[in-house]
C-alpha cells in the first residue's frame, strides 16, 4: 500500500509517543514469530522484518523467531530429482528428504537470517531443534478419510513435539541473545524429524509462556466467508475457533495455524496473532499501534 504523505517532525514524534505505551507494557516479555510464508522469499519483506525484529530487540523485547522453508526444500528436491508428495497437508519425508530438510533449514534458511540480523547489529543465534535436544519428538501420522472412515497413515520422518528444552532458549535470551531456530526435532534415537513451523512455534512460545505468538501468513487473517471481506474476524476466543474448525468456517492451510494457536495458548502463551506477512512491518503495525492488524485468537 503507497501512501503519498510526507511526515512532519511533529507527526513523526506523535507516532513514536503513539507506541510508547506499547513499549513499556512488553519490555522485558518475549514473543515468538513464526517466520514463514512471502515475508521469506520477497527481499523486501525480508528486509522489513529483520527491521521489525532489531526494532523489539533494541526496545527490550525479547524475540525469538521459528522459521519454515518449504519451499526452499522443495526446490532443492527438484534440483535433485525428488518429487515432493504431500498427504492431508504434510510433506511425505523419507529418509532422504528429511536428511535434505535438515540441510536446507539448517545450513541455507536458518544461518541466513541469522547473518541478516548479526548485519543489523542485533546478536542472533542459530539453532536446530536436534541442538541439546532443544526440540524432543516422536512420528506423527497424517489423518486421512476414506469415506467415513478415518485412517492414520505413515509418512516417514514427519514429526510431532513431545518436549521443548526451554531452559536453553531462556539462557540464550538472558544473555541477550536472539534465538533463530528451524523446525527440526530429535527423536529418542537420534532420529531428525521435520515438524511443521507453526507447531514448533506454538510449542516454543508455550514452554517460554510467552507474552505473544505472532504468525505470519499469506492472508489478512481469519474470515467467516472468504469471499465477503466485510466477514473479518479481529478477535476469536478459543471456544469459538473450535466450533468454526468443526463447522469448515476455518478450513484448509488455516486450519494448522488456528490449532498451533489453541496449542499455544493451552499451554501457557499470553495471545496469539496471525497476521499478514505480506504488509510492510507487520511485526511493527501488530505489536506497536493501537489498531493492531490480522486475527488474533485469545481464551
Amino acid at each position: 500500500m503507497l501512501f503519498d504523505m510526507t511526515f512532519t517532525a511533529k507527526d513523526k514524534a506523535a507516532i513514536l509517543v503513539e507506541a510508547l505505551p506499547y513499549i513499556q507494557e512488553f519490555y522485558g516479555k518475549t514473543i515468538v514469530i513464526k517466520y514463514g510464508g512471502n515475508a521469506m522469499i520477497n527481499e523486501d519483506l525480508k528486509e522489513k522484518v529483520m527491521q521489525d525484529v532489531a526494532l523489539m530487540k533494541y526496545v527490550g523485547i525479547r524475540p525469538v523467531i521459528v522459521h519454515g522453508g518449504g519451499p526452499e526444500i522443495t526446490g532443492f528436491l527438484k534440483k535433485v530429482g525428488k518429487q515432493s508428495s504431500f498427504v492431508a497437508g504434510l510433506r511425505v519425508t523419507d529418509a532422504e528428504t528429511v536428511e535434505i530438510a535438515e540441510m536446507v533449514l539448517d545450513g541455507k534458511v536458518n544461518s541466513e537470517i541469522v547473518n541478516l540480523l548479526n548485519r543489523r547489529g542485533v546478536r542472533a543465534v542459530g539453532l536446530s531443534g536436534k541442538d541439546a535436544g532443544l526440540i524432543q519428538a516422536q512420528k506423527k501420522l497424517a489423518t486421512v478419510y476414506e469415506g467415513d472412515e478415518k485412517k492414520k497413515v505413515d509418512i516417514g520422518y514427519v514429526g510431532s513435539v513431545t518436549k521443548i528444552n526451554e531452559t536453553l532458549i531462556d539462557d540464550l535470551l538472558d544473555q541477550d541473545y536472539v534465538p533463530v531456530i528451524a523446525p527440526i526435532g530429535v527423536g529418542e534415537n537420534g532420529e531428525s524429524y521435520n515438524i511443521n513451523a507453526d507447531y514448533v512455534a506454538a510449542e516454543i512460545a508455550g514452554a517460554l509462556e510467552a507474552e505473544k505468538l505472532l504468525l505470519l501468513t499469506d492472508v489478512e487473517g481469519i474470515y467467516k466467508d472468504f469471499n465477503d471481506k466485510s466477514s473479518f474476524i479481529s478477535t476469536l476466543h478459543m471456544q469459538e475457533a473450535r466450533e468454526y474448525i468443526k463447522e469448515g468456517i476455518i478450513k484448509g492451510g488455516m486450519i494448522p495455524k488456528v490449532e498451533a494457536c489453541l496449542t499455544s495458548l493451552e499451554k501457557g502463551t499470553g495471545k496469539t496473532h496471525i497476521i499478514d506477512g505480506r504488509l510492510d512491518h507487520s511485526i511493527i503495525l501488530e505489536i506497536f499501534t493501537s489498531q493492531g492488524i490480522g486475527t488474533q485468537v485469545v481464551r
